[in-house]
């Protein structure tokens, strides 16, 4: 024992190693104890913080790409509406058309201008409707289209529909070409308003058939400022277009138009003397507007 003692005494290092070892254990084993707890923590709130920002990503996500999958949606129905445009039966084509129409969406133009060469008059007639619809976007196609014969006069009707000022030139080209001033005519009229100034230019054109439309599409319209132009009219070397013009003042209504044909009753045609003799008459039974 006295040895043990003596020799523990004489190398006190082998205390001090043996304590700092065991000190040394205990406190890597409480450090390593924490470390995990804490990063146990940390990865639990890693988690949950992912978690919430991928919750958060994908409602952005969604409401990105909400207007897109509806984008996508009606997309999707023109695509299938343009496709019906090629089935054999007329009924499904006019039914795609009007369809295609109420969509309003410039992505319908083209099929819808194309339509006005289909096979069937009520599918022609279908797409111009519908292409008034969508009014202004389809100006620029349709203006290409009158190129096209067999499509020129129901894009024409379809001009006459659409309130832009761009069809107005194109429209009053027509008004020389004897095979469709008629339906450019009945184009102008239901333009009203905005084709007077362009109608009063043409009363002086050198063409007299031009000059004649001008006067039908005028007293059609019926707008007061044409009664002076229309006046001047009446003294027209044809005897057709002197007619044409009493008719229109008298569709009219001013008072000015009745008194200004009076002098037709002497005029050198039958055919006028009487026509304006009838309108006299008819007007006698109405009160002149102002």
């Amino acid at each position: 024992m006295t040895d043990d003692v003596q020799s523990a005494a004489e190398d006190p290092q082998t205390s001090e190693t043996s304590d700092e070892e065991t000190g040394a254990v205990s406190q890597d084993e409480v450090t390593d104890e924490y470390v995990d707890a804490v990063s146990e923590s940390l990865m639990e709130s890693d988690a949950v913080v992912t978690e919430a920002a991928a919750e958060g990503e994908g409602e952005e996500e969604a409401e990105e790409e909400e207007p897109d999958v509806e984008e996508e949606k009606v997309k999707d129905e023109i695509d299938i509406q343009v496709d019906l445009l090629y089935d054999p039966d007329w009924v499904v084509r006019r039914e795609a058309v009007v369809t295609l129409g109420e969509m309003g969406d410039e992505r319908c133009v083209e099929p819808l201008v194309r339509a006005l060469r289909d096979g069937d008059w009520q599918v022609r007639e279908a797409a111009v409707e519908a292409i008034a619809e969508v009014g202004s976007p389809a100006v620029e196609l349709l203006i290409r289209y009158m190129r096209d014969w067999e499509a020129r006069k129901y894009v024409i009707q379809a001009m006459g529909k659409i309130n832009d000022e761009r069809v107005l030139d194109p429209l009053m080209s027509m008004l020389h070409n004897d095979e469709f001033k008629d339906d450019a005519t009945r184009a102008l009229i239901d333009l009203g308003k905005p084709a007077v100034p362009k109608l009063i230019v043409a009363l002086t054109d050198r063409e007299e058939f031009v000059r004649k439309q001008a006067v039908l599409a005028l007293g059609e319209i019926k707008d007061p400022d044409a009664v002076d132009p229309l006046i001047a009219m009446l003294q027209d070397q044809d005897w057709l277009t002197r007619l044409t013009a009493a008719a229109a003042l008298e569709q009219i209504g001013d008072l000015r138009g009745r008194d200004a044909i009076k002098p037709l009753m002497k005029d050198p045609d039958l055919v006028v003397r009487l026509r304006v003799e009838r309108i006299l008459a008819a007007w006698k039974k109405q009160p002149a507007n102002a």
